[in-house]
């Protein structure tokens, strides 16, 4: 489908001020929706929420493509709700106000989430209507993740297929054993995902009332050692005796490693997802059209062919493209969901047979500004080139900042920007990051979405993300709701309006 003309931020939850070491769902979260409103944007775009595991890596090692992450979860609203004290609501001390450290924050966080499921349950959750039918409206993919999770606790975080053989494998006895050895467990998992959703819908709500929509992220793939494989194993490909992967993801070699990148997650068995008309998929998106307004599809081109690695292989090189179905997938996804507001992330190697799947379902494409000065004024990153139906960024969380991608820049680079930008020279140009904006919001293209690093003009240490390095990604935040100041705000709304977004 193709959208109104608009912008908005890339803003991932964790980024959020907070005084418990990562960006939640509480005060900072809403006053982050009032900035976007005064500044005149219309989306806020997010990165998959759910429960991360190594790396805390949103897109490669998720727990659950349902789930929620705990993390997120505002204390200070619980504690509103009188499900913690206040007065012992004792914030993480000595906390990195621009990084969040995941060793500590997980420790402070559950904690607390603990205790307010004490006092959750004392509080009679049987006489909780709203509780009683998020378990049950949401039973088809919960009853399986709480379960998981409780035993990947007891198992010490083991991968699912070195569990005892008989739950690796869903026997029917033994699974209802360990849901009456580990109920209590159980029943934290499910008021954790109560609490997630619950805080996550009156947040989504306040943005919806301010004519602000919510750009949520599709992950093509899962993680193994998560709740859906073990679930579901018989739609990707693993080894049917120790289900391990026999293939797993990644790209070949591109922009970002000379290697390729290999995620390590397992690949779908796309026969046996058609065998079911991609039923699994239909509930993921129906399950994430529930929390977002707009999807945005991450490694769109998966669906036209995907890059396969034999397991074992220590990088991304020696793979093979593999066909996949988007066409009947898309058609058939069309027919249960009706209009599909979806975005295609269509980055990396893209042929004509993946720009005719992305334009044959009329889903916009991403430009990057970033990419846009290499090559000539042929380049299709270059504002110029761009069509109506298609999304603009200066850069995504893959990427640099703007300031940090210009001090890395090579004199050609910032020779081309100058020139297409009119300067005489690259002296004369000041705040690259505002250069980019601008770029961004008047160009054609119907949606620009700006990383709020721009808007901020941070350099390279506030990087969300570098492919090419696996460790101490997805750590930067900022550090109070007092940097969106009115005079970025009145700055961004003007140059918004300008360019009718």
């Amino acid at each position: 489908m193709t959208f109104q003309r608009a912008s908005g931020v890339l803003l991932h939850p964790t980024c959020l001020p907070s005084p418990h070491g990562i960006g939640d769902l509480g005060k900072s979260a809403y006053e982050f929706i009032d900035f976007l409103a005064s500044s005149g944007q219309k989306l806020w775009q997010v990165l998959p929420l759910g429960p991360t595991g190594y790396e805390h890596s949103p897109y490669i090692m998720n727990f659950s493509t349902f789930a929620g992450n705990p993390l997120l979860i505002s204390l200070d609203t619980l504690a509103e709700e009188g499900l913690l004290k206040k007065e012992e609501l004792s914030p993480l001390e000595n906390v990195d106000f621009n990084r969040v450290n995941f060793d500590r924050v997980i420790p402070h966080k559950t904690k607390f989430l603990k205790i307010a499921f004490e006092n959750f349950q004392q509080a009679n959750t049987h006489q909780n209507p709203e509780y009683a039918q998020f378990c049950q409206s949401q039973s088809y993919w919960l009853d399986d993740y709480v379960l998981f999770m409780s035993l990947l606790e007891a198992n010490e975080g083991k991968s699912w297929n070195n569990w005892e053989r008989a739950i690796a494998r869903r026997e029917p006895a033994a699974l209802e054993a360990a849901r009456n050895s580990l109920k209590e467990s159980i029943n934290y998992h499910k008021f954790v995902q109560f609490k997630f959703f619950e805080q996550w819908k009156q947040l989504r709500k306040y943005a919806n009332d301010k004519n602000i929509q919510i750009v949520g992220d599709i992950s093509i793939y899962v993680c193994h050692n998560s709740s859906d494989v073990w679930s579901s194993p018989e739609i990707f490909k693993l080894d049917p005796q120790t289900f391990e992967p026999t293939y797993i993801a990644g790209v070949p070699p591109d922009y970002f490693s000379a290697t390729g990148q290999l995620w390590g997650n397992p690949v779908y068995n796309w026969d046996k997802l058609q065998q079911t008309n991609f039923a699994w998929w239909i509930q993921r998106f129906q399950a994430t059209l529930e929390y977002v307004d707009i999807v945005r599809v991450d490694h769109f081109r998966g669906f036209e062919a995907y890059w396969q690695v034999p397991a074992g292989e220590e990088t991304a090189i020696n793979g093979e493209w593999i066909k996949a179905p988007g066409v009947e997938f898309f058609e058939t996804l069309g027919n249960a969901l009706g209009s599909l507001p979806i975005m295609a992330e269509d980055l990396g190697i893209i042929t004509p047979e993946v720009e005719e799947l992305r334009d044959r379902f009329q889903f916009p494409g991403m430009r990057i500004l970033q990419f846009a000065f290499g090559d000539d004024s042929s380049n299709a990153y270059l504002p110029h080139n761009y069509v109506r139906n298609s999304v603009v960024y200066p850069g995504t969380h893959d990427n640099d900042t703007a300031i940090g991608w210009w001090n890395k820049a090579s004199d050609k680079e910032k020779q081309f920007v100058a020139k297409y930008l009119g300067y005489k020279s690259v002296a004369e140009i000041t705040e690259i990051n505002w250069k980019f904006i601008q770029l961004a919001l008047a160009s054609v293209a119907d949606l620009a979405i700006l990383p709020l690093q721009d808007i901020l003009g941070l350099d390279d240490r506030a990087r969300m993300n570098d492919p090419s390095v696996n460790a101490g990604n997805w750590r930067w935040r900022y550090e109070s709701s007092q940097m969106l100041t009115a005079q970025i705000c009145d700055r961004l709304l003007e140059m918004t309006q300008i360019y009718s977004r």
